[in-house]
Order: structure tokens, then sequence, then C-alpha cells
């Protein structure tokens, strides 16, 4: 699987959040400043020569439709990411957020409470 640029990653955010759909649909799904029509539909089209999206032709318009789940594309860059700036250490990716309090107290207790509560089932 192939990392995607950031307008890329944006465009299936919009294609997860909505459970796929047409240029305009996703377009009005759209925050904040929109792009042209003619750049999501360029983007789409990379995504579907990428092998994320399947393009489904209905009258003389394409409904976008995600290939790659969420979850898979999180997984896998997520991984790199860690590997990439915390040293494959998850503990030094937590600690780091702590430290620039981007997390609280009671967040990691939370964490802590689900990890324990997942492993017990």
């Amino acid at each position: 699987m192939e990392k995607l640029t950031q307008q890329e990653e944006e465009a299936m955010q919009l294609i997860w959040r909505n459970g796929g759909g047409f240029i305009k649909e996703l377009l009005d799904c759209m925050e904040g400043d929109k792009v042209p029509y003619t750049t999501l539909a360029s983007t789409l089209k990379n995504l579907q020569r990428k092998g994320y999206v399947k393009a489904v032709k209905y009258a003389n318009a394409y409904r976008y439709e995600a290939l790659v789940k969420e979850e898979d594309y999180k997984k896998l860059f997520m991984n790199g990411f860690v590997s990439d700036y915390f040293r494959n250490s998850y503990k030094e990716l937590v600690s780091f957020f702590a430290r620039e309090e981007k997390i609280s107290t009671e967040e990691l207790d939370e964490i802590i409470r689900m990890i324990k509560e997942d492993k017990s089932e």
C-alpha cells in the first residue's frame, strides 16, 4: 500500500466518513475552503490508480467508493510513523505527548483501563 499525499488523505477521509460519493457530494461535505471540482476529480483519479478507491458509473457520473478500510490504512502508516519518529516505541510516543501536555493524566488512566478491559475479554 502506497503512502498518500495530504490531499489524497483528505479525499479518503471524505470517502470514509461519507461511505463514498459523487465528486459534487464530496465537495459539499468538505469543511473550510473547498478545492476546485477538477482538483478533487484529479485526486480521486490518482486514488483509483493507486487502488484506494473504485469508480462506479451511474449514467454519466462516477461514484467513488473506498477499496481500503480506514482502519487498515491507519494501522499501516501509524506503525511507520512510530518507527520513524519514536524508535519503534509506543511508550516513547505516549511520553512525548505527555511531556508536550497533549494528553492528560485522566486520559492516560482511561487508556490504561481500556487496555486492561481488552485483555480481560
